[in-house]
């Protein structure tokens, strides 16, 4: 069911449309084949203590497009983050919600792993 755009209990009439992410430059560029990347959405608690983080890899993004992405992720997610080496890590078992927001921006998104 879609959310109903109140204003102190009126329903508004013009609901705010969403915003194209083409001006954010976070849309996803097709790969040589002309296929969209393959977006992996995985949890990994190695090195860490046993703290679960999920972690994104697989994005056809350069460093500024990463970091771009990654604090839009954090802000969905409310938790910390950090993109390492192409990767980037969202602290949480916070995958389903990433796979969703990835999708939404048109990234072939998947969960990897149980």
């Amino acid at each position: 069911m879609k959310p109903t755009h109140t204003f102190r209990g009126v329903v508004l009439r013009n609901t705010p449309r969403p915003r194209p992410a083409t001006r954010t430059g976070l849309n996803p560029t097709p790969g040589a084949s002309g296929t969209p990347a393959r977006v992996r959405v995985g949890r990994q608690v190695a090195g860490r203590g046993g703290k679960a983080v999920s972690v994104i890899t697989g994005l056809p993004l350069d460093a500024p497009g990463l970091e771009e992405l990654a604090t839009r992720l954090k802000k969905l997610c409310g938790a910390g983050g950090a993109v390492r080496d192409g990767v980037i890590e969202i602290q949480g078992e916070q995958r389903d919600r990433l796979v969703a927001e990835l999708l939404k921006l048109g990234y072939d998104a998947r969960r990897s792993g149980g």
